[in-house]
């Protein structure tokens, strides 16, 4: 499975950024998908997440602000990021629960992007 991120950059305080994240390869029964980030000097830390029934969750630092959504026939993820703050600056990690293989026998496994670079500048 690869998992190829999309829409990060640079902006100032208070703009608007929207993440894309597309699954590829071969995998089956694609679970919860979502988005991550790492500051620097900081653990990795969740964001959102939404599962196949399209029930989402957010980090209480970006509610009201970002949201999460996927549509399952073009395996994408994308992350609507508004009023964005300088301590929303990290990389961003696209994340993913399949199998990856063809074979519903396999184990599931979790999946992460190469990370898309985000910085709000002040």
């Amino acid at each position: 499975v690869q998992l190829v991120e999309s829409g990060g950059g640079l902006v100032q305080t208070g703009g608007s950024l929207r993440l894309s994240c597309v699954a590829s390869g071969t995998f089956s029964d694609l679970k919860d998908m979502g988005w991550y980030r790492q500051a620097p000097g900081k653990w990795r830390e969740s964001v959102a997440t939404i599962t196949t029934g399209h029930i989402t969750n957010y980090a209480d630092s970006v509610k009201g602000r970002f949201t999460i959504s996927r549509d399952d026939v073009k395996s994408t993820v994308w992350l609507q990021m508004n009023g964005l703050k300088p301590e929303d600056t990290a990389v961003y990690y696209c994340y993913a629960r399949a199998i990856g293989s063809a074979s519903l026998k396999d184990p599931m496994e979790d999946w992460w992007g190469q990370g898309t670079l985000v910085t709000v500048s002040s």
